[in-house]
């Protein structure tokens, strides 16, 4: 399959502006005969509010946006699925979403569910599941951003399928051990594929350091982007992800991801 990462900035509190741009994006990736458009944590509404009251003019409910909506008819019409990170509004509560549109099915959402002292994740509520969903493609995990700093969230989605985790994020300066490491480390350690769509541009005090990436089971980075509103692109092989044994030397050496470990000196 055809994988994106469209590394944008983002229109602050402009969510039409964001939407009317995200479906040009997809209108081009289809051209190029992309299967899946990974786009930033937010993209649809921005990230860095400065209360809770402000972050609630803007966001948006899962299940009355007009714009949600509209996003899945193009993601109809263009026959691509795409993975779109929003603020979410359920009644006077915040969640830190991010949505999958695969054509003809129902929209599937995420829930960030480790949350840092930041931009709107200061009055977000944590979502209360991680899971893997079957898709035309393969089994698609999402994380959102800080997630990816807890290990278990990762090996989680791993040790139940996952071929594909991905990770909408807003990586502001100070982020990029997540960027440069972490990610890559992820990706090795579970030997999933990974792909994560940064933004870039600036926000309410907080810049951006873009850094996207989409990478191997081995590590190995397929395509990376710096600090630029760019599209990175690659090709990738799902089935590369089911394959959890490593051969160097067969017979000689030789290394298993989840086989060796011991959980029985893992209970603390």
């Amino acid at each position: 399959m055809k994988v994106a990462a469209v590394q944008m900035d983002v229109f602050f509190g402009k969510v039409a502006a964001n939407v009317a741009r995200v479906s040009r994006h997809l209108t081009t990736l289809k051209g190029q005969r992309v299967d899946l458009a990974v786009f930033p944590e937010a993209a649809l509404t921005g990230y860095c509010f400065n209360s809770k009251e402000d972050a609630l003019a803007v966001a948006l409910n899962r299940d009355e946006s007009a714009e949600i909506k509209d996003l899945q008819d193009v993601c109809n019409s263009l026959d691509i699925c795409a993975v779109i990170g929003f603020a979410e509004r359920e009644g006077d509560k915040i969640f830190n979403s991010a949505v999958y549109f695969e054509p003809g099915q129902p929209p599937r959402f995420y829930r960030k569910t480790h949350l840092p002292c930041l931009g709107m994740d200061r009055y977000a509520e944590t979502g209360d599941r991680i899971e893997v969903w079957d898709t035309r493609h393969g089994k698609l995990g999402l994380l959102i951003c800080f997630d990816l700093r807890f290990p278990e969230a990762a090996r989680t989605l791993a040790l139940s399928g996952a071929e594909l985790i991905v990770l909408p994020t807003n990586w502001p300066e100070g982020a990029e051990v997540s960027a440069e490491h972490i990610a890559i480390t992820r990706a090795a350690e579970n030997r999933v594929f990974v792909v994560t769509c940064n933004r870039v541009g600036s926000e309410n005090g907080f810049r951006f350091i873009g850094k996207s990436k989409i990478i191997h089971p081995s590590g190995r980075v397929l395509a990376g982007a710096e600090a630029l509103d760019v599209i990175i692109v690659a090709e990738i092989d799902l089935a590369e992800a089911r394959q959890k044994r490593t051969i160097n030397v067969p017979g000689v050496y030789e290394t298993e991801t989840f086989r060796p470990r011991r959980l029985d000196l893992y209970r603390s």
